[in-house]
């Protein structure tokens, strides 16, 4: 117990560290570019923490990289490497906006459907390179990496479809009020609503948001996935395959079967993503046609929460409010954007080199005395 607690001391140690590297980072690149850092910084917490509705668009744009960090975070417990989760993504949102747009059911009913259908269709999507590295031994990363642009270009091709398309654009139509996810969507365009948030105008600024029911959920599921991984016979075995899959076969552990189920549970996590930015996000018209990025996040927030399921929920926030709260330096300071992404790369960097974390305190414990014995030499002069 107490090794395992040093190990966890550990491994929050190096990412409060690499965290703290990629802001001092940021600092000399900003002020090497003629910007002021501690300005920057504060415009970028102003721009999360200053009004509610900043806060609350910070919390809607950590959902799907939080599932989308599971997703990494899942094939990497049980030994594999998912950089398909944006090719996951996609097939989740294309999913849940063909379902949400032509399936017409009850609400609360037509959300489970979407949400599910889209789950189940990235988790095929996923288990084609689970399948592909179990039966013919193709490395995941070479299968998902090309899944992701047959992805990217089949949902290019059903955005081109006349009963799907958006005339004039290069989305798809809106789902259905049924499908969205979106908290008070209908009684904020109530008479009734519009008085009442007319003299509630903190309310009014935090629900003109898309303030949605997505981060619970995904919450839930980053509970749930952490139970899986640590309390059942499920998550037992996929992690043995992780750690030996040698050793897995011999204790009678189907090492195929694993791989497959392990893909396809990462790419209903990253399918879930998708279904969730669609019903909750861009639900007024489901823009199809490019890449959101999001999977490819989530290796960053994967790698920042030391693949940890409960580590996500944080990991997701943090990187969220970094892409967000970045964003007013632009227009605030005319601060280049690039520097988050630069913050960003320097803690993953950092995450990915804990050696070098290591030898950090050691170097300054080396470098203290001969600072000290230095300025007891001036003092005596």
């Amino acid at each position: 117990m107490n090794k395992r607690k040093r190990l966890l001391s550990h491994s929050f140690g190096i990412t409060v560290i690499s965290i703290l590297m990629g802001f001092i980072v940021g600092a000399i690149i900003l002020h090497r570019t003629g910007y002021n850092p501690f300005e920057a910084y504060g415009i970028m917490a102003r721009g999360v923490f200053e009004k509610p509705k900043y806060l609350v668009q910070t919390i809607i744009n950590s959902t799907p990289l939080i599932l989308t960090g599971l997703s990494v975070v899942f094939a990497f417990r049980t030994g594999l490497f998912n950089i398909g989760a944006e090719g996951q993504f996609i097939i989740g949102a294309l999913t849940a906006a063909w379902v949400g747009y032509f399936l017409k059911l009850p609400p609360v009913i037509h959300v489970v459907v979407v949400f599910f259908a889209a789950a189940i269709a990235a988790a095929l999507w996923g288990g084609i390179a689970g399948f592909f590295k179990a039966k013919l031994g193709i490395n995941e990363v070479i299968t998902t990496i090309m899944l992701n642009w047959i992805a990217f270009y089949t949902q290019n091709y059903f955005v081109t479809l006349e009963s799907f398309k958006k005339p004039d654009s290069e989305a798809s139509y809106a789902i259905q009020n049924t499908a969205s996810i979106v908290i008070l969507e209908g009684w904020k365009k109530s008479q009734a609503g519009r008085e009442w948030l007319k003299n509630h105008p903190i309310w009014r600024d935090v629900l003109k948001t898309d303030f949605n029911w997505g981060f619970l959920i995904a919450i839930l599921i980053a509970i749930l996935i952490w139970y899986i991984l640590n309390k059942t016979t499920l998550g037992y075995e996929l992690r043995a395959v992780g750690f030996n899959r040698f050793a897995a076969e011999y204790g009678g552990i189907s090492v195929k079967k694993s791989i497959v189920a392990s893909m396809m549970i990462a790419g209903a996590l990253a399918g879930a993503a998708g279904a969730l930015h669609v019903m909750g996000v861009s639900h007024k018209v489901s823009t199809l046609a490019t890449m959101e990025g999001y999977g490819f996040d989530g290796i960053a927030v994967s790698l920042i929460a030391g693949s940890s399921p409960i580590g996500c929920i944080l990991a997701g926030l943090l990187f969220s409010g970094l892409k967000y709260g970045g964003s007013k330096i632009q227009y605030t300071m005319n601060a280049p954007p690039e520097i988050i992404s630069i913050i960003i790369g320097v803690i993953v960097l950092f995450i990915a080199m804990p050696r070098l974390i290591d030898a950090i305190p050691k170097a300054v414990a080396k470098i203290m005395p001969f600072v000290s014995r230095r300025r007891g030499e001036k003092h005596v002069g």
